[in-house]
């Protein structure tokens, strides 16, 4: 009796990429177009390896190998089924490199032994033939290709009619989106009784494959690519007829049995290749990955990832300047292009920095193919199943951009007033409103040269000004930036260890910039390579007979009791409640400094500390700014000067407070308690004294306090240290609510809060002057939002529409001839928001 057939999968249901992607964490980082590189993995292949590996750390490595057998198991059968096989026939190894190898020495290939290979051979298949050439004398012949780009099948049949060892072809080459005819190869191959090894690294998980269908004797695919898996992870498949005389080079204790002094036996099956040492953990993320792979359907998936790489294909092919360079035979989810006087690495590098992640494929990766077609380089990008059109259109847009010269062009400015025009040597306009600070008299002269002419200035080096110079560098903007102080100076609101970031806002007009801000944070350390912002969850507590508007995504009220066991570190009255912030973290503002400013510097921000910008007017459609080292020139004007804003944008005059603010951080015998898990960020609302907020210790630093409010500062000099007053009274005040900050003050700083009415933000373009953007007056609770509003300022200044940002728009301060209203009704005290400033402020109490 014949065996009985497994029941037919059921037909796919159409894929859902929002959904893929909801599952998918670095989907939201940055566009991922890179799968042929290292397909992002989705959280079940994560939680797979994670949770085997926390398995291992409680039981240890062979205990939690044995807990785990069953479903180790089932990855040879889901391998099997992807390709066609039985599990039996399946070897699972570190990668596809290893998979070959392993193939290829168990051949025994020696002197005269004829290998033919196809153009489309990956670099360290080719590099192993050749070194067996060098030693073994096996001839290596690379097939012809025809027309198409592929095997010329005429070719390979003429080749055929000599004795061959093996023949062996890339189903998907790694420097193209070359799809070789595997299957009419195969049966020539077959036909004359040689073996068959198919590469199909590139085209498992994205593109049907069949052993059978191919007639493949060999197959080796890794994990990491479109099947989605873990790094360090491969599969090997091995004919049964070929491994009956085939035998593996290095037999391991793991596919073999010693049987006596000189004796030993090969197991049955394809795990004979294999050795002991393994990472069950990546094996088990590997299975994830290949049941995720089979419950949506590798037709489904094809279809998918095929129609979005062919329209990404054909609208490259669209843009002046970018040379698609796939071969006729083109297909699947890899797209390779070139663009016009630009090496592919540095198309990458622009490319990496606006958030769009390809990769460059050198010749060296491909001498058969790419050395053969006189191509250097190739820029490679490659969709998945989490990608979507929008994505496609992010990297079509961001090519389109620059121009013949490669600098981008910024959008004109609408609605732009009529300016008289200015000669470079003489002083604006009277007519034309001026920041300016300094006397009348001539501006001036613009020293000329690429030095002072920018498509954008950006004023001001805080976290807002770094990160809006940051990302319009990463898109191709010329940026220079203008600082008034030394770089590392104390008197703005950047500077310092650490800062807090919550969920927690009293509307929920706030939610998506808090949305936004959490994603730029992720995308800054990913570009960064460093942790910044640590989620500890936090507590904001107030009296239980006030009320409150602080609400926000998982955000709980909870009591006295409830706050003591989720931060025993810090104690309230029975009298309290207090809002818990699950999602509430420190931020490591120092390092966020640093990083800013290096990446800016890698991405092109020519900046120039120590050049105090004196003043500014409209340019014809651009800007002409005043430095106290001479005029500077650009298309546009963003101003993020923190305390000084007002002596730049006369609009502000009179709207804007300037407080000092003083921090300290205070020791403990008992730190533990002053640190995460014990304590997180914090505020009190305490009676009669104001807001209380902290930072908890994080890395060297003690606990952190501070006052949310401070007298009104003098800009002309520089803050003053902190008096034995201000600290002894942060001191009294916080050892009320954190018993175990008994130790001395460890260090102590002073800063300054740019306060506007209702503790609002003006983010946007200036009314009268729409060349010219602000972010400005963010009241003490801006520097969370840092990387958000960067971006926001980039998108402003290309001319990408903020709808979003709307209720920040600096109309709403009364800027630029729109009534101011009565500020004073507006301005919020804790628990008593207005009704105009329900709908957009921040109230003092929840600052921070």
């Amino acid at each position: 009796m014949g065996a009985v057939a497994e029941p037919a999968d059921p037909a796919p249901a159409p894929l859902d990429p929002a959904a893929l992607r909801a599952v998918t964490p670095g989907a939201t980082l940055a566009h991922h177009l890179n799968a042929a590189g290292a397909a992002l993995p989705s959280l079940a292949v994560l939680d797979a390896v994670i949770d085997h590996l926390r398995l291992e750390s409680r039981l240890g490595g062979y205990e939690a190998a044995e807990a785990a057998a069953e479903r180790t198991a089932d990855v040879y059968h889901l391998a099997g089924r992807l390709i066609g096989a039985t599990g039996e026939d399946v070897a699972l190894v570190e990668s596809a490199t290893v998979a070959w190898h392993r193939a290829i020495d168990a051949l025994r290939l020696g002197p005269g032994d004829r290998i033919l290979a196809s153009a489309s051979s990956y670099v360290s298949s080719a590099l192993h033939l050749l070194e067996l050439r060098r030693t073994r004398g096996i001839s290596v012949e690379v097939l012809p290709t025809d027309d198409s780009g592929g095997v010329d099948l005429d070719q390979l049949e003429q080749a055929l009619r000599q004795p061959a060892a093996l023949v062996t072809v890339a189903h998907v080459p790694t420097s193209s989106a070359l799809i070789e005819p595997v299957a009419q190869i195969g049966a020539r191959v077959a036909a004359v009784g040689v073996p068959l090894l198919v590469d199909a690294t590139q085209s498992v998980g994205q593109l049907p494959v069949d052993v059978g269908a191919m007639r493949a004797d060999i197959l080796v695919a890794t994990g990491r690519k479109f099947l989605r898996g873990p790094r360090g992870t491969g599969l090997l498949y091995l004919d049964p007829t070929l491994r009956e005389r085939a035998r593996p080079l290095t037999p391991d204790v793991r596919g073999a049995r010693w049987t006596g002094d000189e004796e030993y036996d090969l197991l049955p099956g394809a795990r004979r290749y294999e050795t002991w040492e393994a990472s069950h953990a990546l094996r088990l993320g590997l299975g994830a990955a290949l049941t995720e792979a089979l419950a949506l359907g590798v037709d489904a998936i094809s279809a998918y990832v095929s129609g979005l790489a062919a329209r990404l294909r054909a609208e490259l092919a669209e843009l002046p300047g970018v040379t698609v360079v796939d071969p006729p035979a083109a297909g699947g989810g890899i797209v390779t292009f070139v663009r016009d006087g630009e090496e592919p690495t540095t198309t990458v590098r622009t490319l990496r920095a606006a958030g769009l992640h390809l990769v460059a494929v050198p010749a060296s990766h491909g001498q058969w193919d790419l050395g053969r077609r006189g191509l250097p380089a190739v820029v490679r990008a490659s969709v998945h199943v989490y990608n979507d059109d929008t994505e496609v259109d992010a990297l079509l847009a961001r090519l389109a951009r620059p121009t013949a010269t490669g600098v981008p062009t910024l959008p004109s400015v609408p609605t732009l007033p009529s300016v008289p025009a200015v000669s470079e040597a003489a002083p604006p306009p009277s007519a034309v409103p001026t920041a300016t600070t300094a006397a009348p008299g001539p501006a001036p002269a613009l020293q000329t040269g690429a030095d002072r002419r920018a498509e954008v200035i950006v004023v001001g080096a805080g976290v807002h000004g770094r990160s809006a110079a940051w990302a319009l560098a990463a898109r191709g903007v010329r940026v220079i930036q203008l600082d008034r102080l030394p770089a590392g100076h104390t008197e703005g609101s950047s500077h310092g260890r650490t800062r807090m970031i919550r969920r927690a806002y009293p509307s929920p007009v706030w939610d998506d910039l808090v949305d936004r801000a959490y994603t730029g944070w992720r995308q800054l350390e990913q570009a960064a390579g460093r942790r910044l912002v640590s989620t500890v969850g936090g507590l904001y507590a107030r009296p239980a007979r006030t009320s409150s508007t602080l609400r926000g995504p998982d955000c709980v009220l909870v009591d006295a009791n409830q706050a003591a066991g989720i931060a025993p570190g810090l104690v309230l009255g029975a009298d309290m409640v207090a809002v818990h912030d699950p999602a509430a973290g420190v931020i490591d503002a120092a390092a966020v400094m640093d990083a800013l400013a290096g990446l800016g510097r890698t991405a092109g921000v020519h900046r120039r500390d120590g050049c105090r910008v004196t003043g500014w007017h409209p340019d014809g459609a651009g800007v002409r700014v005043h430095t106290d080292s001479g005029d500077f020139l650009a298309d546009r004007l963003v101003i993020c000067a923190g305390p000084w804003t007002a002596d730049l944008v006369p609009e502000f005059a009179g709207r804007l407070t300037t407080v000092r603010i003083v921090n300290i951080h205070i020791g403990s015998s008992t730190p533990a308690l002053l640190a995460p898990p014990a304590l997180g960020p914090f505020s009190v609302e305490v009676p009669g004294v104001g807001l209380l907020y902290g930072i908890p210790a994080y890395g060297p630093d003690a606990v952190k306090v501070g006052f949310d409010h401070g007298p009104v500062d003098d800009l002309s000099r520089a803050p003053g240290p902190v008096t034995a007053a201000e600290r002894a009274e942060l001191l009294s005040v916080a050892r009320r609510f954190l018993p175990a900050a008994d130790g001395p003050v460890t260090a102590e700083l002073a800063c300054r809060y740019t306060m506007a009415p209702g503790n609002r933000f003006a983010v946007g373009a200036l009314p009268a002057h729409p060349q010219v953007l602000i972010a400005v007056a963010c009241s003490g609770h801006g520097f969370k939002f840092g990387p958000a509003i960067g971006t926001a300022l980039a998108d402003l200044a290309t001319g990408v529409p903020r709808p979003d940002l709307e209720f920040l728009a600096p109309e709403a301060m009364g800027v630029a001839g729109v009534p101011p209203g009565d500020w004073a009704a507006d301005r919020v005290n804790p628990g008593t928001p207005s009704p105009i400033a329900a709908r957009t402020s921040e109230p003092t109490a929840h600052r921070r």
